[in-house]
């Protein structure tokens, strides 16, 4: 267990390669709610987003979710995330908890009318 955003966080268990083969053969879980969450919401929301993640947004429906990247003005990476399709104007990303802040200025900073970038991590 480490440090991490506040919160204990467990780096590893019986080691990599064993914790790979064991998500590979069976199933994994992943633990989000020590994350940033950041919903992005309005009719200009899809374009928004679609301008700043790597993978296409139209991939997913309501309900769904992508592991994708939140990409700077050259294409280099900001971070990683998760987006969730909340609805077809609704999207909820999570981010890694020590790059909330970041990502979230990142992002507010390209919003456009017609959308609403808010920091609902709290």
């Amino acid at each position: 267990m480490v440090p991490f955003a506040g919160w204990e966080l467990p780096v590893q268990y019986d080691g990599v390669s064993w914790e790979h083969r064991a998500v590979r053969e069976d199933c994994g879980a992943f633990d989000v709610s020590h994350m940033g969450e950041i919903e992005v919401e309005g009719p200009r929301a899809p374009e928004l987003l679609q301008s700043l993640l790597s993978n296409d947004l139209g991939q997913i429906d309501s309900g769904q979710a992508q592991y994708t990247l939140l990409t700077n003005d050259g294409g280099g990476i900001v971070d990683d995330l998760i987006v969730y399709r909340l609805d077809t104007y609704r999207f909820l990303l999570i981010v890694n908890a020590a790059n909330t802040a970041t990502d979230f200025a990142w992002i507010k900073e390209r919003e456009v009318a017609g959308s609403d970038v808010r920091d609902v991590s709290e």
